[in-house]
């Protein structure tokens, strides 16, 4: 986990604070947040990233929005800002989760004073609890490695990290566990285009944690483990349909294929609140589209001293098109295991097992 001055995510009663992902590794920087617009914001705009540090976002969000408002709260009123959270970011469930709670816990309340503060402990809840289950998966995800074994070769895609979580991280969280059940852990991070949040933030984590750790361009996963044993390809995940589909980050369903031509076993990392039983299968998973300029540009990656990486940011042709899905959904015969929170299994024991939660 990141030293406390540097925790993602930090409630100041009065406004939010986010580390500012968009700019790491080059400067740790908070944004304040004051109000539920600035919030929305900060999640479409990926200042701050991961499922689970989304979810606890907003509803710090919806927090800072109830506090905003004046005189009784309306039934459309209180609709309309859950609504507005919601929208900011559609692929991960859950955000969508978040907000179907955060809705039933002020039904009939009409006090945006007492809407305010029960959204507030709801996300002082959700920190504490997704925290919790993050290194419930982390012990969990150890018992799937030799115990005989003292050394380890994992490949990760994006950044499942404490960057991406209330602390600890999902698969990051995995690796974290086996590092501190004496194991050594080498680390191979995708670069994860065209956010690069493998390069800027997996790496960035992993040398705050002393985890040997080499960053690999996303298309040579194949090369490497045709090369070099790998033991597992271990990642997070954004959504899960009853049928085990599973959206990721883009990228993550070409290290699925890859992993199962070369026999590595490709464990999916997930809590409880990423399953979603609605969706029979991957199809009915909504991906979201980005902007074009993500992939034509780095317009959103500066240096420290406040400069382009690239002139003017570019590093297309003027005028070329680009396709930007910022997700992509691997199918359930690809993956071996899920991690959770309580227990690791096959993707079809996933309803039996969520039925125990």
């Amino acid at each position: 986990m990141p030293h406390p001055e540097f925790l993602p995510i930090q409630w100041k009663s009065t406004h939010l604070e986010l580390l500012d992902q968009r700019i790491l590794p080059g400067k740790k920087e908070f944004l304040k947040l004051t109000t539920a617009e600035e919030t929305i914001i900060a999640i479409r705009e990926m200042a701050v990233r991961g499922a689970p540090a989304i979810a606890i976002t907003g509803v710090f969000g919806l927090a800072l929005g109830a506090k905003s408002m004046l005189g009784l709260a309306s039934s459309k009123e209180v609709e309309t800002l859950l609504s507005s959270i919601l929208e900011s970011r559609p692929t991960a469930v859950n955000l969508s989760y978040a907000i179907r709670e955060a809705k039933k816990r002020v039904q009939e309340i009409t006090d945006w004073n007492q809407i305010a503060k029960i959204w507030e402990n709801y996300g002082l809840e959700m920190m504490k609890e997704d925290l919790a289950a993050n290194k419930a998966l982390g012990e969990n995800g150890v018992s799937l490695f030799s115990k005989s074994q003292s050394e380890f070769h994992i490949i990760t895609h994006c950044n499942t990290g404490a960057l991406a979580t209330a602390g600890h991280g999902t698969a990051l969280g995995v690796i974290r566990s086996l590092r501190d059940a004496g194991k050594k852990v080498v680390v191979y991070a995708d670069e994860t285009r065209p956010f690069l949040q493998g390069s800027r933030l997996t790496a960035f984590e992993m040398i705050e944690e002393g985890i040997e750790c080499y960053i690999i361009t996303d298309g040579m996963s194949g090369w490497l483990m045709n090369h070099r044993k790998i033991d597992a390809v271990v990642v997070g995940c954004d959504r899960v349909a009853a049928n085990g589909d599973t959206a990721n980050k883009i990228g993550t369903y070409n290290l699925g294929i890859v992993a199962k031509e070369h026999a590595v076993p490709f464990y999916v990392c997930a809590t409880k609140d990423s399953f979603d039983l609605n969706l029979k299968t991957g199809d009915e998973i909504p991906i979201e589209m980005r902007k074009e300029s993500e992939v034509t540009q780095f317009d959103f990656l500066k240096s420290v001293d406040g400069n382009y990486l690239f002139p003017e940011g570019k590093t297309s042709p003027i005028g070329a098109r680009a396709l930007n899905p910022s997700f992509d959904v691997t199918k359930s015969h690809l993956i071996k295991n899920f991690i959770t929170e309580f227990g690791c299994f096959p993707p079809n024991e996933i309803s039996l097992r969520l039925k125990s939660v």
